[in-house]
């Protein structure tokens, strides 16, 4: 199993300490091109591929986990976006 199966299994779990390195790792895995807009793009990071809808997540500090609700948006996400299958 490869990276990018057990993040997506990892994902699947819903886990609290999911962060936003492992986020930013998975969409990039899937394609997905970070845009920050600047230095003065604020903690809300826009992630986006061709041809599909623009994927927002907050960037968490000081911590570096993702909260439930960005998990949960994530994953709902990836499966509206065709990249997951549950």
């Amino acid at each position: 199993m490869g990276t990018k199966e057990k993040l997506i299994e990892r994902l699947k779990r819903l886990p609290n300490d999911f962060t936003f390195d492992e986020a930013e790792r998975l969409l990039t895995l899937f394609g997905y091109i970070k845009s920050n807009k600047g230095k003065t793009s604020g903690s809300r990071v826009m992630f986006y591929k061709s041809g599909g809808i623009p994927l927002f997540l907050h960037k968490p500090h000081p911590q570096k986990e993702l909260k439930e609700y960005a998990v949960k948006q994530l994953l709902s996400e990836l499966i509206k976006n065709k990249d997951i299958e549950i």
